[in-house]
């Protein structure tokens, strides 16, 4: 009989059903096996699931219904293929026990390098804390000495003399030591003591160097706790030992930023003095003085300091039952500390680094041994079947094994989740269907215990919005069909990791990827990070400040408290900046950069803004007056020239305070007026700080909104003219008219000059509104001469800004080009005040402008401060006399002299006379008396507004 071929078409559990051709070409039957019998079944139908031991019974020769005589003479046959599956199997175990051996030894060493590494980098991160730390309490101790000299050494620390300036916290105080050792004042209410046997203290008295000293760990003499020193020497007036200011500082306070999550429960972070004494330390949750630290005991303690003390930085592999007194081998990192001489040791433990290797180890040999039992079972049952059923069996088994383990070895979470509803019909809760092992790993169970379980079981208690969140995911995948988001997952380590969830829908069950994003989510908070750090200066930038402080403020208005914002802005950095360069005016900002933080206190935030704009955010502060000294510290910070590359700079600062809530509500308001009170200081002298003026504010905002509204007349061609006719004495007749502007205000209506000149004159806007009255009065002029009618000149009025900041002349032949006019029709007025710039110019320009043919008239002569020499030598044609002069005509008879002066003098020089402000008939008629050439004034006529034809007067008789 044949051998029959046989087919294992169904894995459920631990049943089989077999399949075979009875005899080959009739079909497919089916066949029941158990560990006693196997019969034949009559049709499909009544496929069933059989035990496992099937196998077992068909290998054994039980399966009744076949006859597998056959199969051993095929094996006698293929006995090369016998013997070649144990040789073929121990190749296969021998590659795969060498790949798997040679694989943990890489992961192992690629463990250690990262252990190293990390080491290396928590140390350096370390050190950066250390070193930001002493050097904020060099800063306090700093302060403290600065207002024991300010107080003239009558400062007192105890009680709540300095609020703000210390830590809050028993493990930190700071007290004043004498010249003869004697404690004079403390922050913590302790008995006077002689401390003239620390170190601190010899340290100080024998040496004249302004140093940070950072003692050895010992034990307060009042408190009984352990204590590093840290100290400042004082000195008098001449300069000799006046004291010392020191700081107690408990090692628990300098190994606070112990975190558990990266050192693990058995980690190390220690300090070590440049003289090999050990500051402080700290293993797991215990903190040690130097006299208890854990390298006490060790016998190769000393050794182990002289090797870190050899290099500035590094990180090597420590045996523990030589160098600790625990006994545990750890990683060690370690970093001088820049600035300081001390090192900060960091240490991961070995044991506890290894932990998850250790257990990924024995799991693979684990499995490797087990696959290698599977293998040799194999072999015997293919060499005993040779190829007939053993070796399909294990394809497919390999192929189901190659299967899983590429599955579980993923690095995606995969899940199935049912939706569980309640009465209603609404989604209650989700219940695992099945997940990988890589996803079981991600709740760090199981994967058995997390099949079958809920989502609402699977979270803690104070995970409830964690799981609402994902809850509402769930749901949304299951309405959309496909939903894609991220999402952070709180662990039970107190850790957090970051998932992208991709989730769909697909008959009544949802499929759940999970990828872990941990790392790139945090590369980008890094970025996030530096985002906010100006990368000149290391303060926080405006982006930091945009964050921080409408919570800063929102903290305050909880507690009804008070914010400062101080506006500081450079006062001679351009020039710098202009005349050393640009690399020296970054250096200055630096510098700038590091006497703020020195002026402010601890609790204080500065911020730069851009270019020379600082922002000091003040905090915790009572009233003006606090703030007050805060912005007089900063003050006195610019005193002195800043020294850079053999140069030294003078740069002060201009300071605007504005304060939340008195000033504004917001942080861009509160931006806004500290602005606007810094510009106050700048416009009245500089070099002062000035709190925020609502009254003032508001006037400057005022002249910037009529600013706005003057060059909008100017754009929207509001400006309009009146002339003033002036007529001639001896035979009444109008000879000529002055043009006078006026302002069409859509709102409100006409306005005199005397409303938006002076505005205009300080903006610097009255060179483009001289420009377009030159215009406009040349436009009329050649409007009236297209009648054919005479003419007569008119006189256009340019302030003195104008005429120096402008070129008048070209603007008025450009002008007379482009309207036809004729120059002998224009005449230019100008007054007193436009004499005494460049003599130069101004004769070049007069002349220039006689020669083109254009009359020159003094205007409102005897209020300026013009000379007879000036007047000859300018050589104007009209003298116009201002109107105060003619008011006094009738009242005194020095107002009749003066003007009779005035007249002979301007006749003397060729130049007709006018006199302005004319109101009565007597003032014309005495005027006439004195031989005055012409008269304007509101007796002639007043400004009269534009028509088609000149406004010419009727001939005047009095």
């Amino acid at each position: 009989m044949q051998a029959y071929r046989l087919h294992c078409l169904l894995f459920e559990q631990d049943h089989h059903v077999i399949t075979g051709r009875v005899p080959p070409g009739t079909g497919t039957q089916i066949w029941r096996a158990d560990s006693d019998t196997a019969a034949l079944l009559p049709s499909h139908r009544d496929w069933m699931p059989v035990h496992a031991q099937a196998a077992v019974a068909f290998l054994t020769g039980r399966l009744t219904h076949m006859d597998i005589r056959p199969g051993i003479s095929f094996v006698m046959r293929r006995s090369r293929l016998i013997l070649l599956w144990p040789l073929l199997s121990l190749c296969i175990a021998g590659l795969g026990w060498s790949s798997i051996l040679d694989s943990l030894e890489r992961e192992r060493r690629a463990l250690e390098e990262d252990a190293l590494r990390d080491a290396a980098t928590i140390a350096r991160g370390y050190a950066g804390h250390l070193a930001r730390t002493f050097h904020m309490i060099d800063q306090i101790l700093q302060h403290v000495r600065f207002e024991w000299a300010l107080s003239d050494q009558r400062l007192r620390l105890e009680g709540h003399s300095a609020p703000g300036l210390f830590p809050s916290t028993p493990i930190f105080n700071v007290g004043i030591v004498g010249p003869d050792g004697k404690l004079i004042t403390n922050t913590l209410p302790v008995r006077a003591e002689d401390v003239s046997d620390r170190m601190y203290y010899r340290f100080h008295a024998t040496q004249v160097a302004d140093t940070l000293y950072v003692g050895e760990a010992a034990k307060g003499r009042s408190t009984g706790r352990s204590v590093v020193h840290f100290s400042r020497r004082l000195a008098g007036g001449d300069g000799a030992f006046a004291g010392v200011v020191r700081a107690a500082v408990a090692p628990a306070y300098l190994t606070a930023n112990y975190d558990r999550v990266t050192l693990g429960g058995n980690g190390l972070l220690s300090i070590l003095g440049s003289d090999g004494a050990i500051r402080a330390s700290r293993v797991g949750e215990t903190t040690y003085a130097s006299y208890t630290s854990p390298f006490a005991g060790a016998p190769g303690a000393a050794a182990l300091r002289d090797a870190l003390l050899a290099r500035p930085g590094g990180s090597m592999l420590v045996d523990g039952a030589r160098w600790f007194g625990d006994r545990r081998n750890r990683y060690l990192g370690w970093q001088q500390v820049p600035g300081f001489p001390v090192v900060a040791i960091a240490g991961l433990d070995e044991q506890e680094a290894f932990a998850a290797f250790a257990k990924f180890r024995a799991n693979t040999l684990t499995r490797t041994i087990i696959s290698s039992a599977v293998l040799a079972i194999f072999t015997l049952i293919a060499m005993a079947l040779s190829v007939r059923l053993g070796w399909r069996q294990y394809q497919v088994e390999l192929a189901r094994e190659a299967y899983r383990l590429a599955t579980e070895e993923g690095t995606e979470g995969f899940y199935i989740c049912r939706a569980i509803r309640d009465r209603n019909g609404g989604i209650a809760d989700f219940e695992v269907v099945d997940c990988n092992q890589t996803g079981a790993e991600l709740y760090g169970r199981p994967r058995q215990a997390l099949i079958g379980a809920r989502l609402s079981k699977l979270h803690q208690a104070d995970d409830s919005d964690w799981h609402a969140r994902l809850r509402h995911r769930f749901i949304i995948a299951l309405e959309r069909g496909v939903f894609e988001d991220e999402i952070e997952v709180p662990l039970q380590d107190g850790r957090e990791k970051w998932y992208r969830l991709k989730m769909a829908h697909s008959k009544g069950l949802l499929s759940v990827t999970a990828w872990d994003i941990t790392e790139s989510k945090q590369h980008m908070f890094e970025l996030e990070r530096r985002g906010n750090e100006d990368l000149l200066t290391g303060l926080p930038n405006r982006h930091w400040m945009t964050a921080y402080l409408p919570a800063a403020l929102q903290r305050a208005g909880d507690r009804n408290g008070t914010v400062a914002l101080l506006f500081v802005d450079l006062d001679g950095f351009k020039n710098v900046n202009d005349t050393a360069g640009h690399l020296r005016g970054d250096e200055l900002l630096r510098n700038v950069a590091k006497r703020l933080r020195l002026a402010v206190r601890p609790t204080d935030h500065v911020v730069r803004v851009g270019g020379d704009e600082f922002v000091v955010v003040v905090e915790q502060v009572q009233d003006r007056a606090a703030v007050a000294q805060v912005a007089e510290r900063v003050l006195q910070a610019f005193q002195e020239r800043f020294r850079i590359a053999e140069c030294s700079y003078p740069v002060g600062a201009s300071i605007g305070i504005s304060l939340f809530p008195e000033d504004g509500a917001d942080m861009q308001e509160l931006l806004t007026h500290a602005d606007a009170a810094m510009y106050a200081v700048k416009t009245s002298g500089k070099m002062n700080y000035r709190f925020f003026d609502r009254d003032y504010y508001e006037s400057i905002r005022a002249k910037i909104d009529r600013n706005a509204e003057l060059r909008h007349a100017l754009d929207a061609d509001q400006l309009i003219l009146y002339y003033q006719p002036r007529v001639e004495v001896a035979t009444g007749e109008t000879c000529s008219l002055e043009a006078l502007v006026r302002w069409a205000h859509p709102a409100r209506g006409i306005l005199e000059p005397i409303d938006f000149i002076p505005l205009a004159e300080e903006t610097g806007l009255i060179v483009q509104l001289g420009e377009v009255v030159i215009d406009k009065v040349c436009a009329q002029i050649a409007q009236w001469s297209e009648q054919g009618r005479h003419v007569v000149p008119v006189s256009i009025n340019v302030s003195p800004r104008q005429f120096n900041e402008s070129d008048v002349t070209d603007v008025l032949r450009k002008a007379l080009l482009r309207h036809g006019v004729a120059p002998r029709l224009v005449e230019i007025e100008l007054t007193e005040s436009s004499m005494t710039a460049d003599s130069a110019h101004v004769s070049r320009a007069l002349e220039t402008m006689q020669q083109l043919g254009i009359a020159l008239a003094v205007d409102d002569f005897g209020t300026g401060y013009s000379s007879l020499s000036q007047l000859q030598r300018l050589d104007f044609d009209v003298l116009k006399v201002d109107k105060a002069f003619t008011a006094e005509l009738e009242k005194t008879r020095e107002g009749s002299v003066f003007f009779t002066a005035i007249i002979t003098m301007a006749h003397a020089l060729g130049m007709r006379v006018v006199a302005e402000g004319v109101e009565t008939a007597g003032q014309a008629r005495r005027l006439k008396q004195l031989d005055c050439d012409e008269l304007q004034g509101y007796f002639i006529s007043m400004p009269l507004p534009a028509t088609a034809t000149q406004p010419v007067l009727a001939r005047c008789v009095w």
